[in-house]
């Protein structure tokens, strides 16, 4: 090893990869960082199973949600705490930029530096489009992109202040990709934040930090059970019940035998959040079960 540590050395001052080769160099020696993550919406759901899952990888974690929701950001960062990492709750709607500049500003406080923010809080709305508002599509996008706006506008921000490097990943979804009946703003909303993902992946390319986001399928959650309900609705079969439309969607879509679970989407967060995505940036990637091929 000692042989080829020159060359390597050498190499990393003539790379393009410099930093890559020096972290490579170093790593056997360096402790690792303490790393610390902002996921909102994290109180129940798939932001809940990321902030656990991240925890678990070695952040230290700072849970937000809505403050109608402040019980379960309470009790998530219980949970944190139980698996040895600190961890903060902050209570703020995304859609409110001043907040979210509250949020970035306690969590450093409580935590340090930030490494990481996941934007994970969103809403859906099942309506036909002949029956959609315009203040239905702005409210969508309000929350859904305006939200991963207003929150990698802030992380950047404080990342960038440090000197650090750093990622900034968003929720998008399988609708992302395509629309759905019933769920048109919603869509929008998410394709939107694909392009936004790569707005702010190129503008920050050369800055250390690098931006994508997750595009969820069919997982079994509250916001399921509220498309769930109203699709049985919109169908007038008053003879289902609950999840059934969940369950018929998914056996007619999913190429894998069961739904998503929660935990899938922290999976994929988790890589995303880690070292080994350091060379990705701009992607949205799909967690679905093959549902969309």
């Amino acid at each position: 090893m000692q042989s080829i540590l020159p060359l390597a050395r050498s190499a990393a001052r003539r790379s393009p990869a410099r930093t890559a080769v020096q972290r490579f160099l170093s790593s056997s020696s360096a402790a690792a960082p303490q790393r610390t993550v902002i996921v909102t919406g994290a109180g129940r759901g798939i932001g809940k199973a990321i902030a656990l899952r991240l925890a678990r990888d070695g952040y230290d974690v700072t849970v937000n949600d809505l403050p109608s929701l402040q019980p379960s950001i309470d009790s998530v960062v219980s949970e944190i705490r139980g698996l040895g990492r600190a961890a903060h709750g902050f209570a703020a709607d995304v859609t409110d930029a001043a907040a979210v500049d509250a949020l970035v500003a306690s969590s450093v406080e409580a935590l340090g530096p930030l490494s990481t923010m996941i934007s994970n809080a969103g809403i859906v709305q099942v309506k036909s489009l002949l029956d959609t508002s315009a203040d239905d599509i702005r409210h969508m996008m309000n929350v859904n992109l305006v939200g991963v706006h207003n929150c990698h506008r802030s992380a950047a921000r404080q990342i960038l202040s440090q000197g650090t490097q750093g990622k900034l990943i968003a929720a998008a979804s399988i609708a992302a990709f395509r629309a759905w009946s019933m769920l048109g703003p919603y869509a929008m909303s998410k394709f939107a934040v694909r392009a936004l993902t790569q707005g702010w992946a190129v503008e920050l390319a050369k800055r250390g930090i690098t931006v994508n986001a997750y595009a969820p399928g069919i997982v079994d959650t509250d916001m399921w059970d509220v498309i769930d309900a109203k699709m049985r609705e919109y169908e007038g079969d008053s003879a289902a019940k609950k999840g059934d439309a969940m369950r018929k969607t998914g056996r007619d879509l999913i190429a894998l035998p069961r739904l998503s679970v929660p935990e899938d989407v922290a999976n994929l967060v988790s890589f995303l959040a880690s070292d080994g995505a350091d060379y990705i940036t701009g992607q949205t990637y799909i967690v679905d079960g093959g549902a969309y091929m």
